[in-house]
């Protein structure tokens, strides 16, 4: 059996440029898909926290230490500059694999430079 679990996160990145023109995709700081293990062109997951909007589209590169999250074509009536979002990828994984699958996962300040990472997600407690 395989499972589909999250591979990577950009947690709660800041939205630079909405480009309706541009061709469609989301245009992420190259530092940024390296460290979360983001390959250009792989289908990726947006979800806006300012207004609940969630889409799928594929990642391109921006400049890599410029901060840019550019949401493109169509998508970008789904999401504003200044919108907070969450953007993962997911990966396909065999039962085996399981026990040492790790994401990886990426945090910024509001200037969409790297704070820190980890490969787990806190236990929530009530």
């Amino acid at each position: 059996m395989r499972r589909t679990l999250l591979k990577s996160k950009l947690h709660r990145v800041r939205v630079t440029h909405a480009e309706l023109d541009y061709e469609g995709s989301v245009a992420i700081d190259a530092r940024l898909l390296e460290a979360a293990d983001i390959r250009e062109y792989e289908r990726v997951e947006v979800y806006n926290l300012r207004n609940g909007e969630r889409f799928a589209t594929y990642a391109i590169r921006a400049e890599a230490g410029s901060g840019l999250i550019s949401v493109n074509g169509a998508a970008a009536h789904r999401a504003s500059p200044g919108d907070i979002v969450i953007i993962c990828a997911y990966a396909e994984v065999e039962e085996r694999e399981l026990s040492t699958f790790e994401p990886r996962l990426v945090y910024v300040d509001a200037h969409n430079r790297i704070t820190h990472t980890r490969n787990a997600i806190p236990v929530q407690v009530a």
